[in-house]
């Protein structure tokens, strides 16, 4: 390697660091298989090491050629290409091994293509002399896809040339040579160009600028047309992306070579009233501009690619999930063009802000080349190349980050295609070229802080181009931070985040117990090949599913953070896991206050009627069964996902605690007791509501439903309803808001705070208590709540019941029993509700009868 002068030292040192950085990313991407499964025997991936090894040759070539033939290059554009080419080489080989050797294979060609290149003339008169000549075959090129075109995915817009499997594609050049057309067209202009000879003395900046009132139509017109035709034929192919590029590009070029800041505020006008256009003429241009406005609408369909792309970003945090331990192929063409959300998901936010840092150095480096180029051809030249390069970058970020919609565009150096990889190493071939004047530039304090240079026309118009890609980027990073910090937290609670059921198969999920710690749901098998499978499938409504497509429900989404090990391990260890293997620790058993026995035995007796039960300790608030009938298994869901969505009795849906069923009449016994406990004797048996009612009054009766919890929804570590009181004559609830209702009239008139789940077995302290989220409260006096259940005791049984069927407003019946041990059980009081989609109080009376005997016992 040639290290004769400071340049080279400098490059050379870069190289080595990108170099390193690279062989730390593939030895990480080798041993990802066995971090992830946790055991070392596994199938290691070595294909990647060829890439790098590729990488390494053609970058130690270019090294060596540049070194020898452009001894004053800018030391900096070679090393931040090489590092974004290599962090996308290993990426690609990441995500599709298949497409990384394909990569690699157009790595090769097109450091070939560099290295050759730099024997070429540093004045570049070959591309400045047949500028129509190269722009014409371009958009002829171009224009061939209309009728040869073909798509190497087999289907969608045929960008295309090519057959046996090497394709090309002629739009990528033509932004390009666009940029080659119109540096050499306005250099050669009077108005624009400093056609000084080169001794001769140099004029200000503005001395070279065309009066405000010099007409620039005439001057702009052949660019107009062969920018419109390329625009035109882009348009036709629906190639809107490229066509906004080549939009912009126009844009910066003329911009700096006139100064006239119309240009640009012309183009962006155009944008804008292109965008609205194509919005109503074109499908693809309305689903992504709906999609960029509000992806949450269809997240599963027109918006999934950008979702997944934010739940990508959303998972990377701030470190990243780990080379080779993310999801990134959830996210659709992840290789192409949501390779920046891939690398995020994977580095985390570092690796964003690390990213955008070297296209930041691009930016810099190639606007320098272009403030200190030897002539205005060249300057405008590098000044295109360098917007082309970090422009297009911006976009597709931004596009991946929601911060502009998505276009489709490749992001330069780093994703798949070989027509685009070919095509930015022959722009990174130019700037190089260009940064390496002929002579030395005297010094000037205008560029003290760019390592000295000359005064010249496109300085300022330079500098206000790259502010403005510097804010891309800066927004860019911003974004990057938005979704990884602020909305990422969120995001991954989503039930459409299948990173979560996956990283289930990996790491084992904490089981779930009834209180005699009998399993109901539990993980099985080997690390990579865990399975969720369900021991009581009629639990379903209740603990519900997690399914990688599906999503959650039930208690496996509202225990999540127990039982995916997030919530009750130290936080150290979860820091630990997060870092070492991109997942978190394994998850933690909870147990729940159902009890098995009496769970089975209200399911039998319900049988295969539409209804719900709840059988709850009237005093601790634990809930002993909860059913909800139809139900569905959870270890069927992919054989049975349609049919239960289409199936009208709803066995998805938690009648027991989220069902809302008119109610007012079964709460006759509660508003019995409260006139009792006024000192009153009630005016009709608790089957009467409409005289009770009109007895206690609104205020009084509002009063207590409030007591009662009608107006709030239960708390008991589970999705439930809050139920509805529109008026004193409208109250709907669900019956576990009547369990709770009717409790305090076995439990000394106090209603007690519910519990579903009771405790969680942890690696410090082993299980430890989960206290209700709730308070007991009293409603009636304890007298009271005696005198009701005496009036509706059965004999010589020990527990009192009350039943009634009522009818909504559709005239749809259902029916209530609710009952409970008498003050005198000395056992724990118990209450049951039991809850039939139907006109049957005799069958109703069978089962709550049948249930509450069977807990008696």
């Amino acid at each position: 390697m040639l290290l004769t002068s400071p340049t080279d030292r400098t490059q050379f040192r870069l190289l080595l660091l990108a170099a390193a950085f690279l062989v730390l990313d593939a030895a990480a991407l080798t041993l990802a298989p066995a971090v992830r499964a946790r055991e070392w025997v596994v199938d290691y991936r070595w294909i990647h090491w060829l890439g790098l090894a590729v990488w390494l040759v053609v970058f130690a070539v270019a090294h060596w050629q540049t070194a020898r033939r452009l001894p004053d290059r800018d030391p900096y554009l070679l090393p931040a290409a090489a590092l974004l080419t290599g962090w996308g080489l290993l990426t690609i080989y990441r995500l599709a091994p298949n497409f990384g050797l394909r990569q690699t294979l157009w790595l090769f060609v097109a450091g070939a293509v560099f290295v050759l290149g730099l024997r070429l003339s540093p004045d570049l008169g070959f591309l400045r002399r047949y500028k129509y000549l190269w722009l014409t075959g371009s958009i002829l090129l171009t224009a061939l896809t209309l009728l040869a075109g073909i798509n190497p995915m087999g289907s969608g817009a045929r960008l295309w040339l090519g057959c046996c499997g090497a394709y090309f594609q002629p739009s990528e050049p033509l932004k390009l040579l666009l940029v080659g057309y119109l540096a050499a067209y306005l250099a050669g202009r009077p108005l624009t160009a400093d056609r000084r000879p080169a001794t001769a003395p140099r004029p200000s900046a503005s001395a070279s600028r065309p009066s405000p009132l010099t007409p620039l139509l005439p001057l702009l017109a052949p660019t107009l047309i062969m920018t419109g035709l390329a625009l035109a034929l882009l348009v036709i192919q629906r190639d809107l992306g490229t066509a906004t590029i080549v939009l912009f590009l126009y844009a910066v070029v003329v911009y700096t070579a006139t100064g006239r800041l119309r240009i640009p505020l012309v183009s962006l006008i155009a944008v804008g009233a292109a965008g609205v256009a194509g919005y109503f003429l074109f499908d693809v241009v309305r689903l992504r501009v709906e999609a960029w406005l509000n992806p949450w609408l269809d997240p599963s369909g027109r918006s999934y690619q950008i979702v997944q792309s934010l739940l990508a970003i959303a998972n990377g945090g701030l470190g990243g999930r780990g080379p080779g331990l993310g999801n990134p192929g959830l996210v659709p063409v992840a290789q192409s063009d949501f390779i920046f959300a891939a690398i995020v998901e994977e580095m985390g936010l570092l690796g964003a802000i690390g990213l955008l840092g070297v296209i930041g150095l691009l930016a810099v480096r190639g606007l320098r080349a272009a403030m200190l180029a030897a002539d205005p051809y060249r300057r405008y030249l590098a000044a295109g190349l360098t917007a082309y390069l970090v422009g297009q970058s911006v976009l597709i970020i931004g596009g991946n980050l929601r911060l502009l919609p998505l276009t489709g565009v490749t992001l330069p150096f780093v994703s798949y295609g070989g027509s685009s990889l070919l095509t930015v190493f022959i722009a990174l071939l130019i700037l190089v070229q260009i940064s390496a004047p002929a002579a030395p530039p005297p010094n000037s304090a205008l560029f003290a802080g760019f390592g000295g240079g000359r005064e010249t026309a496109g300085v300022r118009e330079s500098l206000h181009l790259g502010g403005f890609l510097l804010a891309g980027i800066a927004a860019a990073a911003i974004a990057s931070g938005w979704w990884t910090f602020y909305r990422g937290p969120d995001l991954l609670t989503r039930t459409d985040n299948a990173r979560r059921a996956i990283a289930d198969r990996f790491v084992q999920r904490g089981a779930l117990l009834d209180r005699r710690y009998t399993p109901i749901v539990e993980s099985s098998g080997a690390p990579g090949d865990l399975v969720r499978r369900s021991l009581y499938a009629p639990l379903g409504p209740i603990v519900g599913y997690t399914h990688p497509v599906y999503g959650q429900s039930g208690l496996e989404a509202s225990l999540d953070p127990y039982l995916r090990g997030l919530q009750g391990n130290p936080g150290l260890m979860v820091w630990w896991h997060h870092l070492l293997y991109g997942q978190p620790p394994p998850g933690l058993d909870v147990r729940l206050t159902l009890d098995l026995v009496l769970q089975q035995a209200a399911d039998d007796t319900l049988g295969e009627r539409r209804g719900a039960v709840v059988l709850l300790d009237a005093q601790s608030g634990e809930i002993l069964a909860l059913v909800s009938h139809p139900y569905f298994d959870a270890n069927t869901l992919d054989e049975t996902w349609a049919a239960l969505l289409k199936e009208e009795a709803a066995p998805l849906f938690d009648r027991a605690s989220l069902g809302e069923y008119p109610a007012g009449t079964a709460m006759g016994p509660l508003l019995w007791g409260a006139i009792n406990a006024r000192g009153e004797t009630p005016a009709a048996p608790p089957s009467d509501m409409t005289v009770l009612a009109s007895q206690l009054g609104s205020d009084d009766l509002l009063s207590l439903y409030d007591r009662l919890g009608f107006t709030t929804a239960p708390l008991i570590r589970l999705p439930t309803a809050a139920g509805s009181l529109n008026t004193v004559d409208d109250l709907h609830a669900s019956p576990l808001q009547v369990a709770l209702a009717i409790a305090p009239l076995s439990a000394g008139g106090v209603r007690p705070a519910p519990a579903l789940v009771s405790a969680v077995d942890t690696p410090q302290s082993g299980w430890v208590l989960l206290p209700p989220m709730g308070l007991p409260s009293p409603v009636l006096p304890a007298g009271a709540a005696v005198a009701a259940t005496r009036l509706l005791a059965q004999g010589s049984l020990p527990y009192w019941q009350f039943v009634v069927s009522i009818a909504d407003d559709a005239g749809q019946a259902v029916t209530w029993f609710v009952g409970g041990t008498l003050p005198d059980w000395q056992g724990a009081p118990l209450v049951v509700v039991v809850l039939l989609e139907e006109d049957d109080v005799v069958v109703a009376s069978e089962i709550g009868q049948s249930i509450l005997q069977a807990a008696i016992r």
